[in-house]
């Protein structure tokens, strides 16, 4: 694909794995800001970077406002190391909340497994189930 080429919105879409309908919120939002030419939508490099970056960031799980923050930093002809040292900072405290969130779900997970064990050692007979088979089957 050419760096100049303007693509559709079905072309952004396949491009992307995005639908129309995210690509229409995603210009209400001032996200990205494609070439309208009568009812089309044509987009640019810039517009393609842009919903690169705003689909990484969801990725990560930053939220469209930090997003769109960032985009906004961008100075072409810069360094743009303000913008950098924000995404930086953003990217440092989502790995945090992240780390957190990731601890907190293996605590869950031992402690469901905890549950199991003791529910399945009150069953009269204690034959596990076909489900309990294939759980632990899974791991």
């Amino acid at each position: 694909m050419s760096d100049d080429k303007l693509l559709t919105i079905s072309q952004m879409c396949e491009a992307f794995g995005v639908t129309p309908r995210t690509l229409r919120f995603y210009e209400a939002r001032e996200l990205i800001s494609p070439i309208r030419r009568g009812q089309h939508r044509l987009y640019d490099r810039r517009d393609r970077a842009r919903l690169k970056l705003i689909l990484r960031g969801k990725r990560f799980g930053f939220s469209l406002d930090a997003i769109g923050r960032l985009l906004d930093l961008y100075q072409p002809g810069t360094d743009n190391a303000h913008q950098l040292r924000a995404a930086l900072d953003l990217a440092r405290g989502r790995l945090a909340e992240m780390r957190n969130e990731h601890a907190d779900l293996l605590d869950a997970i031992k402690d469901l497994e905890s549950q199991i064990a003791l529910t399945r050692a009150l069953l009269p007979g204690k034959h596990p189930s076909a489900q309990d088979q294939s759980s632990k089957d899974a791991t």
